[in-house]
């Protein structure tokens, strides 16, 4: 069997690894790929551009594509190919809009009772800052981007001074493109944030299926202590300890359950991943986002916990049998820090040598996740801001946090900088 595997970043490594375990994977075409998948078993890099992807596909016989990121979800992808027969990992484009548009989503979610924050949309920004005007100065909000921004379109405003400084960045200097036209003011929410992978097997007019994978907790702020900006994400961990079971509970009550039937009742195709991401406040959870793929960092700290074929999920999830499959996890935990090019979220160098001291490395039981590397030769060389993730897996969490730092310690290039707190602060 031949999979197809849409991206290149670190989800896409974690990915490919996770397929090409599978006895019933011969090869793992990845496009475009990166470093990682050109050096992982198994697996092939591949330019294909437009519907190249769909004439390689029928020419190579592949069994089913995955798409990894947002855009070409968005963007329909999932439609073209299933309107030339073939078989694809994803939702179609109209239940893609649960993220590509924020605005789309928090509707989606007060139809069908989502529990979530308050908010309010505005395309125009005199309107918007007009509403700010009116709340109390010392009150903190969440401002956010419609569109895609690359995880980058959530600003925590701590003050209605900076409410307005992010609304013009936003909506007036469009620091985000298109993203920013229509922008989201919502309350904030105190709490601990989780998030909550899920595969998903949703067709019309049949019943569907959510199956939710193990709880993860990624490390938005680039510096330690949660300091500094949101980037992409600084590293994962999963499980996550203080998502208790009556949390557990409540997410699945309030939040899982409604957004199955809104996805019923909306009529979306949608066989693939979905991530919840979630504030929890006291064991009630909330939901801040949807994205309808896997999560990155979280992905590379979830998939080495999957004791099942991941291969044998996807074919699951398209055959309609989801919810018979038997989906475990591993006893212990993952920590996943990511090292990045300094500088990272703003401006970075690229194209800087990548040692690995091999021998130390392979003392650790961790794998080294590509996400901003590419090949030349056999030697990786930066080329992103977001360079490698190393997922270490230890049977409690202390002792994979304690691996994954041993294992980060054998790799270094000149503009090398990490957070050293990851999986030891909420």
């Amino acid at each position: 069997m031949k999979v197809l595997l849409i991206g290149g970043g670190g989800r896409e490594h974690a990915i490919a690894w996770k397929l090409a375990e599978s006895e019933l994977l011969e090869k793992v075409f990845v496009a475009p790929g990166n470093g990682g998948t050109a050096l992982e078993a198994k697996c092939e890099n591949r330019t294909l551009v437009g519907e190249e992807a769909i004439a390689f596909a029928q020419t190579e016989g592949i069994a089913f594509t995955v798409v990894g990121p947002e855009a070409p979800l968005a963007e329909g992808i999932v439609d073209q190919f299933r309107k030339a027969g073939l078989a694809i990992i994803g939702p179609d484009k109209n239940a893609a809009r649960l993220e590509a548009s924020k605005v789309f989503a928090k509707d989606f979610m007060s139809r069908y009772g989502v529990r979530t924050a308050k908010s309010r949309a505005f395309s125009e920004y005199r309107e918007a800052l007009l509403y700010v005007e009116t709340l109390a100065p010392a009150q903190k909000l969440v401002i956010k981007a419609d569109g895609l921004a690359a995880g980058k379109g959530v600003l925590i405003a701590e003050t209605i001074g900076e409410a307005k400084d992010a609304l013009v960045s936003l909506m007036q200097e469009r620091t985000l493109g298109d993203a920013g036209k229509t922008a989201l003011i919502e309350e904030f929410l105190d709490g601990q944030e989780v998030s909550v992978l899920a595969a998903v097997s949703v067709r019309p007019g049949a019943h569907g299926v959510i199956r939710p994978f193990v709880a993860a907790r990624d490390h938005k702020r680039r510096f330690d202590n949660n300091a500094g900006p949101n980037t992409g994400g600084m590293g994962a961990v999963a499980p996550v300890p203080d998502f208790s079971p009556a949390a557990q509970e409540d997410f699945i009550r309030h939040i899982l359950e409604p957004t199955l039937r809104g996805m019923e009742t909306e009529g979306f195709d949608y066989r693939g991943f979905i991530f919840f991401g979630l504030m929890i406040h006291r064991e009630t959870c909330y939901l801040l986002e949807y994205n309808v793929r896997l999560g990155d960092p979280e992905t590379q700290a979830v998939l080495p916990l999957m004791d099942a074929d991941f291969t044998q999920l996807c074919l699951a999830m398209l055959d309609g049998s989801l919810a018979e499959f038997p989906l475990a996890w591993k006893r212990g935990a993952v920590c996943a820090p990511v090292a990045v090019a300094d500088g990272y979220p703003g401006p970075y160098h690229k194209g800087d040598f990548i040692s690995i001291d091999r021998t130390s490395f392979a003392h650790t039981n961790a794998r080294l996740f590509v996400s901003g590397a590419e090949l030349r030769g056999t030697a990786l060389y930066t080329a992103g801001g977001r360079v490698v993730a190393v997922a270490a897996y230890g049977q409690d969490a202390v002792t994979a946090r304690e691996q994954a730092y041993t294992a980060l310690e054998a790799i270094s290039f000149d503009t090398m900088a990490f957070r050293k707190d990851i999986g030891s602060v909420l």
